[in-house]
This record gives C-alpha cells, sequence and structure tokens, in this order.
C-alpha cells in the first residue's frame, strides 16, 4: 500500500501537484505582505504541502477549533476558497479523462473541502489513529 502511494504521489507532483503547490505558495506570500492577511498565508502553504503529497493523507477537524475558525473561513469562501474549489472541480475533470488520471482527479476532489474551509481543520496521515469523536 505505501509503494502504491508513493507512485501516485509522484505521478501527481509531476502531473498537478507542483503546478498547484506553487500556485499555493505565490498566494501565500502575497497574503504574507500584510499582518491581516497573514493567517491567509499561513494556510495557503499548509495546502500547498497538501497539494504536493495528496496520497496517504486526509482532512481531519480540530477538537479545539471555535469561531474564530469560522469566521475565517467565510472571510476565505467568499475571497479565494469558491475560485480554488472550482479550479479543483476543473482539474478534476482533464484528469479523469484517462484511466491511469482517475486516481489523479480523485485527489483533486479530496482537496476540494481543504480549499473552502482551512482553517479548524489539519491535515493528517491517513494512517494515523483516530480519536473516538473523529470516527
Amino acid at each position: 500500500m505505501a509503494l502504491l502511494r508513493l507512485v501516485l504521489n509522484i505521478i501527481w507532483l509531476f502531473v498537478a501537484g507542483l503546478w498547484l503547490a506553487l500556485g499555493y505558495v505565490l498566494a501565500g506570500v502575497i497574503c504574507c505582505l500584510l499582518v491581516i492577511t497573514f493567517p491567509f498565508g499561513v494556510a495557503s502553504f499548509r495546502m500547498a504541502n497538501y497539494a504536493l503529497w495528496p496520497f496517504g493523507r486526509e482532512l481531519s477537524r480540530k477538537p479545539g477549533a471555535g469561531g474564530a475558525s469560522t469566521l475565517l473561513n467565510v472571510v476565505w469562501l467568499i475571497v479565494a476558497g469558491w475560485w480554488l474549489a472550482l479550479g479543483h472541480i476543473a482539474a478534476a475533470v482533464g484528469l479523469a479523462v484517462t484511466v491511469i488520471g482517475i486516481p489523479m482527479a480523485w485527489a483533486s476532489l479530496k482537496m476540494i473541502p481543504v480549499a473552502l474551509a482551512p482553517f479548524g481543520n489539519e491535515i493528517v496521515d491517513s494512517d494515523r489513529p483516530r480519536e473516538p469523536w473523529q470516527l
């Protein structure tokens, strides 16, 4: 299973991951220029890391996330989240044209929740034991 994830991540890196990650890094750098948008820059860097190597990782809700993360997610959704989600949908449609691209399309679709709401969530290894409230 680990070998399959490695192969899929390497293919993903060349097909879509590198370009998505560079876009997220560029957005993160721009957001970090102003103090008020710094949290959005940090979120962009986290998403870039996820975009580079998505197989074997998943999105998990942080137990202590509260109202501040919800407010930041609403602002993020209005400003950038829905654009990113549309981009991931378009990438998934393009990747799903070939048989080898179907797992890549699934990875792109798997990134939509983090693109829509990056605050109050964390990206964890899929093999990590889960707490009872995360089942």
